[in-house]
């Protein structure tokens, strides 16, 4: 159990060993209720969890990568079979 302490404006720091454990970030949300005379805090994800690594900075980076290159027309196909799709994999140079 961690101690903490109400500060003024009646904030509390969450200690990092909890942060870490919960992956909490700045901007995340926190649903704050009591029960049984209890303060319960808890993690609240407005993504659903299947969606989450869509948001991560590497995949929007990757997202924004494809978009530049879509943009500049670095595309390959359509295609009329599947033969033709893969031998542009084997033959188009990254």
């Amino acid at each position: 159990m961690e101690l903490v302490r109400v500060k003024r404006n009646y904030q509390i720091t969450i200690p990092q060993s909890l942060r870490k454990f919960l992956r909490l970030d700045v901007g995340d949300y926190l649903e704050v209720e009591i029960q049984d005379e209890k303060l319960v805090i808890r993690q609240v994800k407005l993504v659903h969890p299947d969606q989450e690594y869509f948001f991560t900075k590497e995949w929007q980076e990757k997202e924004a990568e494809a978009d530049q290159d879509l943009s500049a027309g670095k595309v390959a196909g359509p295609f009329e079979n599947l033969k033709d799709s893969l031998n542009a994999l084997k033959t188009t140079k990254v």
